[in-house]
């Protein structure tokens, strides 16, 4: 980039304030002989949480005020905003399995082991501040669920924990249906105060200026014109869908492709944006019963509705001993998408398939930072056709919890879920917005990872990635508790 000018130096700068940048920023600013600076693409609304935006704070809606893109294909939705995915979730807060963990170790080493992951697990749950859905947030539909789960033989367990399959509720980072996001959590105001840390909201990376395998600077743009941010380390965390893409348009990645877009190669890394994983789901509809909308609506004017609060890990014929690899979700509510006539709500089941197979990938589109990147889910589309099995025996189990409930709501017209033709069932997937695994980490004989256990990105001196984007899999749960732990764990080895 020509023409543009330095701002400050500093030791550490940290791209993207999502989850991951907020930890980062937070944990490498505790020494104050170094320098931090954390740049977010969306607007901070600064350190007084009641100076937030209601939309941003209310736990009981999927907020779409900050994000990179409107009226867009559900899968492409992602936060533009200081706390990131946090700020637009539903506040929940699972882990996965011992299984998730030893794919991670293959791939990165022992530190991604679940004794060895433990402490960030905790860690990260404390600074959160997570709780339990407490009985008073269970709407009919939930606590009926409970009991069915229970009917039909699952487990209780702890849904924040390394653990086996089974029914619970997950943990919320929201207190009284107020979200409780990670910029409050790890950006309160006596970490802002930090005079080594300086955050730069509204400022849109465009690329790092990568030569002779090493970083020189990062090339942005703030309040319209361009700048350089300099450092002696760089940490990407701009998420699954960005992180690649700041990687490709700085040069680093697959050489093919950046050729098609006109950028010159400087270090071919052909994992850069592949190995997309994403956690596809079905949602099966059902008719509630009058007694079931108007327990709903005393609920809603009561100001304390929630779609959902429980779920069941469950097990595939595919899934190792103890793992699971499905999440059934009981929701009953306002619908996710459209509206119904007041007094009258949304319920269902849906199956999640919580370790595809199938991968898919991110490409740049051009070299334009604003332009959205491409971006190829492939859900269901593995050559084996394990995800649709995997699926269809998740939709199957989804089938025994509504029957279990069908004194509230009873089944729709046609034909079960688990029973719909392949091209009919794909037609249907939704996404459980997890995703991960576009900047891989793995072993540095195989081509197609992008950084190790670390983070240190391959062949480019002081560069890390630490966001979701490193993991080669995508873990059986709800990928913020997970995220944040990786977080701290990737920012405790950059600060030794």
């Amino acid at each position: 980039m020509t023409n543009s000018s330095a701002l400050p130096g500093y030791d550490v700068v940290v791209l993207g304030g999502g989850v991951a940048g907020c930890v980062l920023a937070a944990r490498l600013s505790e020494d104050p002989g170094r320098s931090v600076c954390l740049v977010e693409a969306g607007p901070d609304y600064g350190p007084r949480q009641e100076n937030w935006p209601r939309t941003i704070r209310n736990a009981r809606a999927l907020p779409r005020d900050d994000v990179w893109e409107r009226h867009t294909a559900p899968y492409r939705v992602r936060a533009r905003v200081l706390g990131g995915s946090s700020c637009v979730n539903g506040a929940w807060n699972t882990w996965g399995s011992h299984a998730d963990h030893a794919e991670w170790a293959r791939a990165g080493g022992d530190r991604w082991s679940a004794t060895a992951m433990e402490p960030y697990r905790r860690r990260a749950m404390e600074s959160m501040a997570l709780r339990t859905v407490p009985d008073g947030e269970l709407s009919v539909w939930a606590s009926s669920a409970l009991l069915a789960a229970r009917d039909l033989g699952h487990e209780e367990v702890d849904m924040a924990a390394p653990g086996r399959p089974g029914y619970g509720r997950p943990l919320l980072n929201a207190v009284d249906g107020l979200r409780f996001n990670a910029a409050f959590a790890y950006l309160d105001p006596a970490v802002r105060s930090r005079p080594n840390l300086t955050i730069l909201s509204d400022v849109l990376v465009d690329r790092l200026d990568v030569r002779a395998g090493r970083v020189h600077g990062a090339h942005a743009v703030l309040d319209g014109r361009r700048v350089t941010l300099t450092a002696d380390t760089y940490v990407l965390a701009c998420g699954t869908f960005g992180s690649p893409a700041v990687l490709m348009r700085s040069g680093v990645g697959p050489a093919a492709h950046l050729e098609e877009n006109g950028i010159r190669c400087e270090v071919d890394l052909p994992g850069v944006g592949g190995n997309l994983s994403d956690q596809p789901g079905v949602f099966v509809p059902l008719s509630p019963t009058r007694e079931l909308n108007a327990a709903l609506a005393a609920k809603e004017a009561d100001g304390e509705l929630y779609v959902s609060r429980m779920l069941i890990r469950a097990a595939s014929a595919y899934c190792p001993d103890g793992a699971w690899d499905l999440h059934l979700l009981p929701t009953a509510g306002p619908p996710l998408f459209g509206g119904l006539p007041p007094g009258r709500y949304e319920a269902g089941v849906s199956a999640f398939l919580m370790k595809p197979a199938s991968r898919g990938h991110v490409r740049l589109r051009s070299a334009d930072p604003a332009e959205p990147p491409g971006i190829t889910p492939a859900f269901l589309t593995d050559p084996g056709g394990r995800d649709l099995s995997v699926l269809r025996s998740g939709l199957e189990k989804a089938r025994e919890l509504a029957w279990a409930m069908r004194s509230l709501a009873t089944p729709g017209e046609g034909a079960p879920a688990h029973t719909l033709p392949d091209a009919e069932l794909r037609g249907r997937v939704g996404t459980y917005w997890h995703p991960v695994g576009t900047c891989a980490m793995g072993p540095a004989d195989d081509p197609h990872t992008v950084a190790d256990g670390q983070g240190a990105v391959r062949g480019v001196a002081g560069l890390r990635v630490a966001d979701a984007s490193i993991l080669p899999t995508v873990p059986a749960a709800n990928t913020q508790l997970p995220v944040l732990a990786v977080a701290e764990m990737l920012a405790e080895a950059l600060g030794t």
